[in-house]
């Protein structure tokens, strides 16, 4: 899943961003609302994770822009403003979630993947395709009930086109739930990745749509 974080302390970002990368998704971060809305509007990530105080404008300002295009697109919003007005205040400007500041990772990591259900054709926390199963509560995947040893990036990639099953992925849309922008992408990356995938699966079970991308049925 591709996250954008909005968050102008970049100490914090960076330890969000690492503790979100250890859970198998894909984080780019900025720091101001501009930079932000434009990025939105540009390749719209999967989830935005937004702090309401940032420093070129109000944090509900960007959310009310955002849901002008977006309105389907999940938000949740990280703030130090704690008061119940407040939180009432960003709900009622259109964010899925709230989470106030300070707060425990798994704590985030439980209420993304509620808003990652939401995105999914699998709406609980095993998404199930033939014989094939991805625990998304432990990022474990088994094949006949035995669990098999996945890299970070063949699970992400496995789990990107489960979530999605009958839907095809394009290469693009692959990558950059793959890859951050600050990640160097070999040319041929995508085919490697999905080549260990067939050998532990089995060659039939991730479909080539050719020249278009990948879809499991």
């Amino acid at each position: 899943m591709q996250i954008l974080l909005v968050e102008d302390d970049h100490a914090l970002a960076k330890a969000l961003q690492q503790a979100l990368q250890k859970q198998s998704h894909t984080v780019n971060e900025v720091g101001s609302g501009e930079a932000a809305l434009h990025i939105i509007n540009v390749e719209t990530p999967d989830i935005v994770i937004l702090d309401l105080g940032l420093p070129d404008m109000d944090g509900i300002d960007v959310l009310k822009n955002v849901r002008k295009k977006h309105p389907d697109l999940p938000i949740l919003v990280l703030t130090a403003r704690a008061q119940l007005d407040d939180r009432i205040i960003g709900l009622d400007s259109g964010a899925d979630d709230y989470l106030a500041k300070p707060f425990e990772m798994t704590e985030l990591f439980a209420r993304l993947r509620v808003l990652e259900r939401r995105l999914s054709t699998s709406h609980s926390a095993e998404i199930r395709v033939a014989n094939v199963c991805i625990d998304t509560n432990h990022n474990s995947v088994t094949l006949d009930e035995k669990e098999l040893e996945l890299s970070r990036k063949e699970y992400m990639l496995l789990k990107s086109l489960m979530e999605n099953a009958g839907r095809i992925q394009t290469r693009n849309t692959l990558e950059s739930r793959l890859y951050s922008w600050d990640e160097e992408v070999a040319s041929n990356a995508l085919e490697v990745h999905i080549h260990h995938l067939r050998k532990k699966l089995g060659s039939d079970f991730i479909k080539t749509i050719r020249g278009v991308g990948y879809k499991v049925n």
